[in-house]
């Protein structure tokens, strides 16, 4: 069950920067909603770190 809320925490992830990396570059709070995703990145990380090391 992690790996499937972490895969899709990683999709969301990667859909916001790609918006931001195209139809959205030109916004004022593109920074912010890279700044989302890289949060989101990092969650994953921990997610699936805590899942490998049997923590969750």
């Amino acid at each position: 069950m992690v790996w499937l809320f972490a895969f899709f925490v990683f999709l969301s992830a990667s859909m916001i920067l790609w918006a931001t990396l195209g139809p959205l570059k030109t916004t004022s709070n593109v920074r912010v909603l890279q700044g989302l995703a890289a949060l989101q990145y990092a969650a994953v990380v921990v997610l699936l770190g805590a899942k490998w090391l049997g923590k969750v």
